[in-house]
């Protein structure tokens, strides 16, 4: 279990600008859809509870985005958590990872794949865990994305090589 007072050796953060675009094209997704149901309802109540319920859920979304974001994905000695202390995974759990073109991974980001799989998370935009993966990225910025991909992939050649 990762300890939170180890050093953080990196970090991943979207950057402020990124962020609000981020959040402000789902909340505009979420607005239109319900100003289209408001201003030209279809003549199916079925179609206008389907747009009514969309527009709120990318609503929903943009608030999960925006609360997500405003945190850090950081790297310690013992693993990969989040900066309000959730462990994402332990180094010890990791199999591998994978950047490659073809990898289900988030935008900018990377793949890890767990030994065993671990509960389900989401944090939009940042990071998601779903049974063995764990995927790292979305908003955050290329650079420091592959910085940290680059730092895991080293420590698990050293694992191997021991």
């Amino acid at each position: 279990m990762t300890n939170e007072t180890d050093e953080v050796i990196l970090a991943l953060q979207p950057a402020p600008a990124r962020r609000a675009i981020g959040t402000a094209i789902v909340a505009a997704l979420g607005g239109l859809l319900l100003w289209l149901a408001v201003v030209a309802p279809p003549a199916s109540p079925l179609w206008l509870a389907f747009l009514l319920g969309l527009g709120a859920l990318a609503l929903w979304a943009a608030v999960r985005i925006w609360h997500a974001t405003g945190n850090a994905v950081e790297m310690t000695e013992t693993g990969l958590r989040d900066s309000d202390g959730t462990v994402i995974a332990d180094f010890d759990e990791i199999a591998a990872i994978d950047r490659g073109i073809f990898a289900f991974k988030p935008s900018n980001g990377f793949l890890l794949k767990l030994a065993a799989p671990a509960p389900r998370t989401w944090r939009p935009g940042l990071w998601w865990r779903t049974g063995r993966r764990v995927g790292v990225g979305g908003l955050t910025p290329r650079g420091p994305a592959r910085a940290m991909a680059d730092a895991i992939q080293v420590r698990l050649a050293m694992r191997g090589a021991r």
